[in-house]
């Protein structure tokens, strides 16, 4: 397996529930897109999905038109459904596309979703459900470790925003609903009710090729329909109000589950996070702006101390050095570089157009060093 190094992918990740809940065990089919895709199960000890690219979910498998409102009352629908939009992405270097949700929370045209939503994408664009108009959408920020992003669509006045609700008076048992773009079929949004069955449930998310792990707490676990593509969607009261931001699969991740359980964002953790990032805040997870690009894939599956060079793409900043397929970095900067998370958490510390010297060692033992321009690349 490989990976672009503070680009595309960003590991081979399992996600677990802490939850003790009882669930069937499900079965999980791989995506279509190169190099993405996840596996799974679920047991009496929680969930644990394998998956590639960042996306996540424990959805009821279902198959979504993409254009049904379920049993959800029109009146929640007519109020939430304006302030949605489609996200599509092309994943450039994975050769793929990919599709979700995203909540519009001004008139100007600022969207919250997922991160994994984005994670990868070369260009991403928009579509408004209030007015039918698609537009490019630039990255204002994300939190890879909270799995929220704030987009900024271009050009864009006037949008119906969603109205945002208050998640801290939600209650287990709750009646609510999931909406967004199931299937990534677009059009009008797929809605479906559910229930609120844990709350402050945490997941964490491991990479079992290099050991390093996130952890998202304080979700809102669900028996709502959650299906591919309302990654960064609304999950709503019973007056329509947006309680939560659905997180579950991208459109190139299918999956079949006897489960109908899920899990979302509480709203004001979405808003806390995505504020951060609105004034510019960077942080240890946050990313502000265009993301740094060194432009290799990396051999996630080398037992070499480092980061294990698969390919050098031509034409990007590393092409420019004498690095060679099958090298090992070493270190960026006078930091030392253990696995290719941590050369990619390392990179992330940087912007395009930073200058950073790399280090690292061929297959016959010699050690070589190369500066070398942050190009501007996908989100991680």
């Amino acid at each position: 397996m490989v990976l672009l190094a503070a680009g595309v992918l960003s590991g081979h990740f399992i996600w677990t529930s802490t939850t003790s809940k009882t669930r069937p065990t499900a079965s999980r089919l791989f995506g279509p897109a190169q190099g993405r895709g996840f596996s799974g199960s679920c047991g009496g000890n929680g969930c644990s999905f394998n998956f590639n690219g960042g996306s996540l979910g424990n959805g009821a498998g279902n198959s979504a038109s993409g254009s049904s409102s379920g049993n959800v009352a029109s009146s929640i629908t007519n109020k939430v459904d304006p302030g949605i939009v489609d996200i599509n992405t092309n994943l450039g270097y994975d050769d793929g596309e990919a599709a979700g949700t995203g909540m519009v929370i001004t008139p100007s045209g600022e969207v919250f979703t997922n991160n994994h939503v984005i994670v990868g994408a070369t260009k991403i664009t928009a579509t408004d459900l209030g007015n039918g108009n698609t537009y490019t959408a630039r990255v204002v920020g994300y939190d890879h470790g909270h799995d929220i992003a704030v987009l900024q669509l271009e050009n864009a006045s006037g949008l119906k925003t969603v109205p945002l609700g208050n998640s801290s008076s939600l209650t287990t048992g709750q009646n609510v609903a999931t909406i967004g773009n199931a299937g990534g079929t677009g059009g009008t949004p797929t809605a479906a009710t559910g229930q609120v069955t844990g709350l402050n449930q945490s997941i964490t998310a491991g990479d079992e090729l290099d050991g390093s792990s996130e952890h998202l707490s304080g979700l809102i676990e669900l028996d709502g329909d959650l299906q591919p593509g309302d990654s960064g969607g609304p999950l709503v009261n019973s007056a329509g109000d947006v309680v939560g931001m659905d997180t579950a699969a991208s459109s190139t991740f299918e999956f079949e589950s006897a489960s109908g359980d899920g899990f979302a964002i509480p709203i004001s953790e979405v808003e806390k996070i995505a504020n951060e990032i609105r004034s510019g805040t960077t942080t240890g997870t946050i990313h502000i702006g265009a993301t740094p690009f060194l432009g290799v894939k990396i051999n996630t599956t080398s037992s070499a101390s480092g980061a294990d060079v698969a390919v050098v793409i031509p034409g990007t900043p590393a092409a420019s050095t004498s690095l060679a397929d099958g090298d090992v970095i070493t270190a960026l900067g006078s930091s030392s570089v253990s696995s290719p998370s941590g050369l990619t958490g390392l990179v992330l510390t940087h912007h395009p157009g930073d200058s950073v010297q790399i280090t690292w060692e061929t297959p016959s033992g010699s050690t070589h060093k190369g500066t070398l321009t942050l190009a501007s690349g996908p989100p991680q």
